[in-house]
């Protein structure tokens, strides 16, 4: 038995040593250690020994087990080192190659041109509030002194839930909403997205961007308005900007106004950018109808205020010379990152 268990260890240790790769050393370990190998046929026959001779022999194959064992650990661990070197050889990196950029997002123009605006009015003391795009028929027209039958309605021509409700054609609504509280006095503006029932084309879209701006408080005058207005202007548009009011008409001012800033292209000189007239209509405004603050339930007698309103999208195609309004919309990955 000690002959045979000798010739087994060495034929073991033999096919160890000329395995080459893991695998056939897997082989070996199944074909002496594992349920159908030798050195386990030699365990089950022991009990053909004699008892007496059994704790020798016993001892003996532990010690060819450990042995045979104890090789196949170090050949295994050496395979795996000679394996894990060749793969750092093959995997390795050049630090001096430059990395991968990440496409990192950024803020849309829309939404650089509306912060910038809020930075201004927030400066000057107004508070940024918003409210629901679907609204009631009354807020969105009847409170801003536009009835049932005034052209005005028509013009705007908008989408209806049903005849009560509304999508919202201006942020005005926001205004009726801080007004009816009655905690005078007020500077709000009203950012927010409207919709109207418009053809799309290079400066119209059935949904767009309102920044609408309201002030309520004793003594307000005309004055205020045009002051506010023109150093808005001058932080958008440069410091060198001039503005102009023209008379017009709105239901819910009077009186009331559109705003023209000059051109900061060319400074007023006249040029492709301003259709050579040299300015710019920016936006609408006005004193607050005495019987819009009537409805609201504050005393036009006692507080007076004014209110203005410029498209969001018209600043940002103004400030970054976007000539067609749909670039905004389409997503184009190559027109948004210029920004």
């Amino acid at each position: 038995m000690k002959e045979k268990l000798k010739n087994l260890k060495d034929s073991a240790l033999e096919q160890i040593n000329a395995a080459q790769h893991l695998e056939a050393l897997n082989d070996v370990r199944v074909a002496f250690l594992g349920k159908k190998g030798e050195l386990t046929s030699v365990l089950k026959s022991m009990k053909d020994v004699a008892p007496e001779d059994r704790p020798k022999v016993g001892q003996l194959v532990n010690e060819a087990r450990e042995e045979i064992e104890r090789i196949l650990e170090e050949k295994k661990a050496a395979f795996e080192k000679k394996l894990r070197e060749e793969k750092m050889k093959k995997e390795t990196i050049d630090v001096t190659l430059p990395a991968k950029k990440p496409m990192m997002g950024h803020r849309h123009p829309n939404t650089i041109a509306l912060e910038e605006i809020e930075r201004i009015f927030v400066g000057m003391g107004y508070e940024v509030l918003e409210g629901p795009e679907v609204e009631m028929d009354y807020y969105n027209f009847e409170a801003l002194n536009i009835p049932a039958n005034h052209p005005a309605k028509d013009e705007q021509d908008t989408f209806y839930i049903n005849k009560d409700i509304v999508l919202r054609t201006q942020t005005s609504s926001i205004q009726v909403h801080e007004l009816e509280k009655g905690k005078v006095p007020i500077r709000i503006i009203a950012p927010g997205r409207v919709y109207r029932s418009d053809e799309v084309d290079a400066t119209h879209s059935p949904t767009f961007h309102q920044v609408e701006g309201l002030v309520v408080d004793k003594n307000v005058t005309f004055a205020d308005l045009k002051g506010t207005l023109q150093q808005f202007a001058k932080e958008i548009f440069g410091e060198d900007t001039k503005v102009k009011f023209r008379p017009h008409h709105f239901p819910f001012t009077e009186p009331s106004a559109e705003m023209d800033v000059s051109c900061f292209k060319c400074g007023g000189k006249g040029c492709r950018f301003c259709k050579g007239e040299g300015w710019i209509e920016i936006l609408g405004c006005g004193m607050v109808h005495p019987h819009v603050l009537e409805m609201s339930g504050i005393d036009p007698e006692e507080y007076v205020g004014f209110a203005f309103g410029v498209g969001l999208e018209r600043i940002a195609l103004l400030k970054y010379e976007i000539d067609d309004m749909r670039l905004l919309y389409e997503n184009d990955v190559r027109f948004l990152k210029q920004f």
